[in-house]
């Protein structure tokens, strides 16, 4: 037996119903489109951060979103080149990537993140499918440069196969290696990954989990955080170099994935404890939201059609 007294929230009655409600809309505009979440940092090292965030996302799907996982997994590459005496080397923030560490990279993105992430998600359901980059040629890559190695810079992406995920009700988890036309392998950055895959799907919003609250103007004050911005407000701070280097990759990403027609790029922490909820849900979010356009700074919605169900809802908006 337990007693009411004991089982008290948090939260007051009308508090939880007021933020279920303000979720609402959100849940609204949302069902039925697809959502593309490039995952790293803490977040993905922390098992406890890892279960949740997966679990947040299936959430997501079970209101109706259709999410799709992007990863990497630099901390866990680095760890593995050592254990092999394989030196981890970066030019130009790139991974510099011989024959024999591109051995591993595969090994760690597919053989062990990867699982992991799909472990992760099939606690709740068999929901997630884990994929290569190159199954079915879904990511074609060339080499970037040959000092490099086999670092690799996107030619296309065929979207067919992660569509086809899609379509079947199951959550794609990509590991972000490439395949050439030599049909050799190729080590993708999987924030730029995340940028083509979005565009490629003609998703509705691409979203980065970090570990920063998201986008400052200046990162040495944190009371500069932006919650909203345009494209060309992007571009401006990235052609004046008011930008930190670890950033520049993310919005570079954002950039390609707003051009190519995703409505919406968000940039948020992954260490805070279900802000992928907290961003997608509320009316305030809880990172830095960067718009393809003026109209869309000022307007939540999206041209791309519904599906059925969503647009029974949209009735009512």
């Amino acid at each position: 037996m337990k007693y009411a007294r004991d089982c008290k929230p948090s939260l007051s009655n009308e508090q939880t119903a007021q933020l279920l409600f303000e979720a609402l809309p959100w849940i609204k505009n949302l069902t039925g489109k697809t959502v593309v979440i490039k995952y790293g940092g803490a977040a993905m090292v922390d098992e406890r951060l890892r279960a949740d965030v997966m679990g947040d996302i299936v959430l997501l799907k079970i209101m109706g979103m259709k999410p799709v996982i992007v990863h990497g997994g630099g901390k866990d590459i680095n760890a593995a080149l050592k254990r092999y005496d394989i030196p981890v080397e970066f030019r130009r923030g790139q991974r510099v990537t011989s024959e024999d560490a591109m051995e591993v990279v595969r090994q760690v993105l597919v053989g062990k993140v990867n699982e992991q992430l799909v472990s992760a998600v099939n606690r709740h359901g068999n929901l997630a499918v884990g994929v290569s980059g190159a199954d079915a040629g879904t990511i074609v890559a060339r080499q970037m440069a040959p000092e490099l190695g086999r670092a690799g810079s996107i030619e296309c992406i065929n979207a067919d196969f992660l569509t086809s995920l899609i379509d079947n009700d199951y959550i794609p988890v990509v590991a972000t290696v490439g395949v050439g036309e030599d049909g050799g392998f190729y080590n993708i950055n999987a924030d730029v990954a995340a940028g083509h895959i979005a565009a490629a799907l003609g998703a509705h919003k691409v979203i980065f989990l970090t570990d920063v609250d998201g986008l400052y103007e200046d990162f040495s004050d944190k009371d500069s955080l932006i919650s909203n911005l345009t494209m060309e407000e992007v571009q401006g701070m990235l052609d004046g170099g008011a930008i930190d280097s670890g950033m520049i990759p993310k919005l570079e990403s954002c950039i390609t994935a707003l051009a190519g027609g995703v409505f919406r790029a968000h940039i948020i922490n992954g260490t805070t404890p279900h802000s992928l909820l907290l961003e997608l849900l509320t009316d305030t979010g809880v990172g830095t939201v960067i718009h393809s356009s003026r109209a869309s700074y000022d307007l939540d919605r999206h041209p791309h059609p519904l599906d059925a169900f969503a647009a029974r809802l949209a009735e009512n908006i």
